[in-house]
């Protein structure tokens, strides 16, 4: 890549849990490198202007995965991560928030372009096949931030 375009930018990104613990995640590849193969990741995505990190988070929910939902709760920390995607390298400072509902089934009706030419779909995972598995899953110390979300939704407040 020559001089690719640097993209800086804050990041939501949402741990849903169903009430058996099991985490949905998002897959997707990089379509402009087939090659790099294909990864495992929460739903969330960039905060607009104006925007706070908890109303992005409740709208990238809505729109990768179609569950609209009045509120989420934050979990401490903040991760920041700079990786190739799209031709691009993007620079991103993330926060995390969880929440715990039903099953359900992915609505992609209200994904984007970029998310329709990268995304796969999805699949609830129980926290035993996301300590074992061997495909990429990001960020790579999401089985811990899984288990804080665990022990904060189950924490009385």
């Amino acid at each position: 890549m020559t001089n690719p375009e640097r993209v800086i930018r804050d990041v939501s990104r949402v741990i849903v849990l169903d009430p058996d613990d099991n985490v949905l995640l998002l897959h997707g590849f990089d379509p402009a490198d087939a090659a790099a193969g294909s990864w495992w990741f929460t739903p969330g995505g960039g905060v607009e202007p104006g925007e706070s990190f908890e109303l992005a988070a409740l709208r990238e929910l809505q729109e990768e995965t179609g569950l609209c939902v009045a509120a989420v709760i934050p979990l401490e920390g903040e991760r920041t991560a700079v990786f190739d995607f799209d031709g691009r390298v993007w620079e991103q400072r993330e926060r995390y928030f969880t929440i715990r509902v039903r099953s359900f089934s992915l609505d992609a009706s209200g994904w984007t372009e970029g998310e329709r030419r990268s995304l796969l779909g999805a699949r609830w995972w129980p926290l035993d096949d996301l300590a074992s598995t061997s495909e990429q899953i990001f960020p790579a110390t999401l089985l811990d931030l899984v288990r804080s979300a665990v022990a904060a939704l189950t924490t009385p407040t």
